[in-house]
């Protein structure tokens, strides 16, 4: 059974940094299309940041400049680096894996974890 566990959410003034870290078991994160959601109460969940399999990296404007994605193939564990943090980053953040092949697509998520930003 594929899982994508999320940690390193939490409370965090304004400012402040957190990285978030996506453990992967049963695929590759190397292999897939990763990619990190966030769901603010009220909103639609919306894209922060994906990295392909080649490597190839989006960052969604709200948070370009200030969120990095990464990962790590060896530990294979996707990352997020947030930094300048700032009220409106406060949601509920998402691991997603994607990975697309002529039958099917596969499509797995996190169970989330929770980013609080205080002003």
């Amino acid at each position: 059974q594929v899982q994508l566990v999320e940690s390193g959410g939490g409370l965090v003034q304004a400012g402040g940094s957190l990285r978030l870290s996506c453990a992967a078991s049963r695929i590759s994160v190397s292999a897939y299309n990763m990619a990190w959601y966030r769901q603010a109460p009220g909103n639609q969940r919306e894209l922060v940041a994906t990295i392909t399999s080649r490597d190839n990296t989006i960052t969604g404007d709200p948070v370009k400049g200030r969120f990095t994605i990464s990962r790590d193939n060896a530990k294979n564990t996707l990352y997020l680096q947030m930094n300048s943090l700032k009220p409106e980053d406060t949601a509920v953040y998402y691991c997603n894996a994607k990975q697309s092949t002529s039958f099917r697509l596969y499509d797995y998520w996190g169970q989330g974890t929770q980013v609080i930003v205080s002003s």
